[in-house]
C-alpha cells in the first residue's frame, strides 16, 4: 500500500538498535536453545531455513526514527520509516477498534528493527529468528533484511503491503497479548488445528482487517494514513502469507511436509484467515471457535 505523502507519522515510537558490542557466543548448541525458546512467540520460524548468528552480549545503541520519519512521503520512501508508518496506522486502528470488541487497548511497549542481533525479554534473538513479538516486555523486533529473504529465498513477490503485512501479523500477537487468547491458549501442540496454529492464523486474520480498514485510518489531522489498497498488492500480502507456511518452510528445508509439526499453519490457511479479516473484520477472526476440519 502506498502512503498520502501528507500523512502525520511523527507520533511512531518505532527505535532503530544498533548491533550489540559485546563479545558474540557462537551459534552452536546455545543458539539452537535460543531460536527454540524464541520461536515460541514467533509470527514466522525461519530456523530450518536460515543459519544461526552470533548472539550478542553488551549494550546496544538505540536511535528514534520519528527523528527522520515525519510523513507518509518519507514511509513511501524508505523501509525504516515504512516501519514507523505502519506502527502509526495499526496504533490508530486498534486503538479505536479494539475497544468496540469489548477490551482495553495499549500501544505496545516498544517497536525494535534491529540488525543482525538483538537483546529482548525473551532472551537473545538473531535475525534467523524472524519478525516476532515478545510477550514479556511486549515489544515487536524486526530485522528488516527479513524482506529480502521473504522475496529471494522464500518465493513471496515482495511489495511494501508484504512488508507491512509481517507488522500487522506481529501486532495480532499484542492485541491476543491483550485480550488474555495468548495466555489462554496452549502453545505447547503441534499440528493443523493446534492452539500454536490458531494463534497465528489467528494473527494473519488480524492483519487482514487492518488492510481492510487502513484507508480510512487517519492520523490527528483527519488525513488518511493509506491510500486504498489495489488487487496488486493484495496479492503481495497472500504471496507474503504463503512463503512463511508450514508446508513451504518444511519442503524448502527437507523436502517433506509433516502437518503433524505445524506451528504456524499451511500456506492455504494463512492466506484464508488473512482475507477471512479483510472481508469480514476482527470479529470473525475468532480461529478458537471453529472445528479442525474450518481451520
Amino acid at each position: 500500500m502506498t502512503f498520502n505523502d501528507n500523512a502525520d507519522i511523527s507520533g511512531n515510537k518505532v527505535k532503530r538498535r544498533g548491533r550489540t558490542t559485546g563479545i558474540a557466543v557462537g551459534g552452536g548448541a546455545v543458539g539452537v536453545i535460543v531460536i527454540a525458546l524464541i520461536s515460541q512467540f514467533l509470527g514466522v520460524d525461519v530456523s530450518g531455513i536460515l543459519g544461526g548468528g552470533g548472539i550478542g552480549g553488551g549494550q546496544q545503541e538505540e536511535s528514534q526514527l520519528s527523528d527522520e520519519c515525519q510523513t507518509g512521503a518519507d514511509a513511501n520512501a524508505n523501509v525504516d520509516c515504512r516501519m514507523g508508518g505502519a506502527y502509526s496506522s495499526l496504533d490508530a486502528y486498534w486503538a479505536e477498534e479494539l475497544p468496540a470488541l469489548g477490551a482495553d487497548y495499549t500501544s505496545p511497549a516498544d517497536f525494535i528493527i534491529f540488525d543482525q542481533q538483538t537483546n529482548t525479554g525473551c532472551g537473545a534473538a538473531t535475525s534467523a529468528t524472524g519478525p516476532f513479538y515478545c510477550p514479556p516486555d511486549q515489544t515487536i523486533y524486526i530485522d528488516t533484511s527479513f524482506y529480502a529473504e521473504l522475496r529471494d529465498r522464500f518465493g513471496a513477490s515482495g511489495g511494501p503491503l508484504a512488508e507491512m503485512y509481517v507488522v500487522a501479523h506481529e501486532w495480532g500477537h499484542h492485541i491476543q497479548a491483550l485480550t488474555g487468547i495468548m495466555d489462554r491458549a496452549d502453545r505447547s501442540g503441534t499440528g493443523p488445528a493446534s492452539d500454536s496454529v490458531r494463534i497465528e492464523v489467528q494473527a494473519d486474520c488480524f492483519a487482514g482487517a487492518w488492510v481492510a480498514a487502513a484507508s480510512d485510518t487517519e492520523d490527528a489531522k483527519g488525513v488518511a494514513f493509506l491510500k486504498p489498497v489495489t488487487q496488486q498488492e493484495i496479492d503481495d500480502a497472500l504471496s507474503a502469507a504463503a512463503a512463511v507456511g508450514d508446508d513451504r518452510i518444511q519442503e524448502a528445508a527437507t523436502g517433506q511436509v509433516n502437518p503433524e509439526a505445524w506451528t504456524h499453519g499451511s500456506a492455504e490457511q494463512r492466506q484464508r484467515w488473512f482475507m477471512t479479516g479483510y472481508q469480514s473484520g476482527p470479529s470473525a477472526c475468532d480461529t478458537f471457535s471453529v472445528s479442525a476440519d474450518q481451520l
